[in-house]
């Protein structure tokens, strides 16, 4: 069996590179035009602005970010209720 405490050491040195990972993708953004429309994400999946005809859509953005985050949270819940039901969640 493996030192608990050990174990513990390991679970904080992969949720501190995780912490970097998610500081560095948020670093990173992306691009994408497509007729009249740009979209700028960042690598977190964060809408940072949308543009149509080159004005910023701020209302467009917020709502496309408020879906995002409504579609993360409920993968999240399906993945976690899954490790659960596998014994590998709290």
């Amino acid at each position: 069996m493996q030192n608990p405490l050990k174990m513990l050491g390991d679970l904080n040195k992969m949720r501190s590179q995780a912490a970097q990972i998610q500081k560095q993708l948020e670093a990173e953004v992306f691009t994408v035009e497509q007729g009249r429309i740009k979209v700028e994400i960042n690598g977190n999946q964060k809408i940072l602005k949308v543009f149509i005809d080159g004005q910023p859509v701020e209302e467009l953005t917020e709502i496309l970010n408020q879906a995002i985050t409504k579609s993360q949270q409920a993968a999240a819940s399906k993945l976690a209720s899954m490790s659960q039901a596998l014994g590998l969640g709290q």
